[in-house]
């Protein structure tokens, strides 16, 4: 069993200092909780304030690598980062970040899809490589918010052998109801768990719904937060997904061979 801490806020627009000093508050909250887990949201350290990102964002990531993993050294506890903005040479990329205990940056993943709703495209250079990665013994995957609009993105991680789906995002209010039956679909289609964390609150274009959700593999929801700011907890059970996928064997009954 493995517990995990989703730390849903209201982040600060344009504002890193504010949302540095308000995530480090958070995790000094859900320590109490003993989660083996914590999970940000998407571009916690920002926002939206894509059209700024030049002065705000993070050159290589090295502020948000040394913060995140200071926390989870010092809280002995595996963070996935959400995401930040992380600053190349000469673009940006919507970036997760994921620590062990031992504060270790063992995994880094650009997110794919680049939501053109948001103008994305317009600010971020979409990533092309591919999400697995250990975290507490778990076989896992990560993806960034509009991602979960794109099965074959994430089935082809749950194929190749990633059972836990992490999600941060910022996911528009008006679409909550796509946000919760997508990541339910995901969930059932690819006999993951899936833990996604959205953010609550507005910026000068959006309101974000909450919702934030850990989810087994048969789609049950075990934890889901509201619309207010608060720390979702729940346990998942890594022991579950054989025999779940014995019970009904899609990876085994595919058929490829028809699918090109």
């Amino acid at each position: 069993m493995k517990k995990i801490a989703l730390l849903q806020f209201d982040i600060a627009f344009g504002n890193p200092e504010e949302n540095f000093s308000k995530v480090k508050e958070l995790v000094s909250k859900a320590v109490h909780e003993k989660p083996d887990i914590i999970v940000l949201p998407e571009l916690w350290s920002t926002g939206y304030d894509l059209s700024r990102l030049d002065e705000i964002g993070d050159t290589n990531a090295e502020k948000s690598i040394a913060f995140l993993s200071d926390l989870a050294k010092k809280n002995h506890v595996s963070i996935v980062g959400g995401s930040i903005a992380k600053q190349h040479i000469d673009h940006v990329t919507n970036t997760m970040l994921v620590f062990n205990r031992d504060g270790e940056l063992i995994h880094e993943y650009s997110k794919a899809h680049l939501f053109r709703l948001m103008k994305e495209e317009k600010y971020l250079v979409s990533g092309n490589e591919k999400s697995h990665f250990t975290l507490e013994d778990l076989p896992s995957a990560g993806f960034i918010c509009y991602d979960i609009r794109f099965p074959e993105w994430l089935r082809l991680h749950a194929i190749e052998g990633a059972q836990v789906l992490f999600v941060p995002a910022e996911w528009p209010k008006q679409r909550t109801d796509h946000w919760r039956a997508l990541l339910i679909s995901r969930a059932i289609e690819n006999q993951c768990y899936v833990i996604a964390c959205n953010r609550v609150g507005t910026d000068p274009d959006n309101a974000f719904g909450g919702h934030s959700l850990i989810i087994d593999p048969w789609g049950t929801i075990i934890a889901e937060a509201g619309e207010e700011e608060t720390i979702v907890t729940g346990l998942i059970d890594e022991e579950e997904i054989p025999s779940i996928r014995s019970r009904i064997p899609i990876f085994e009954d595919r058929r490829p061979d028809i699918y090109n």
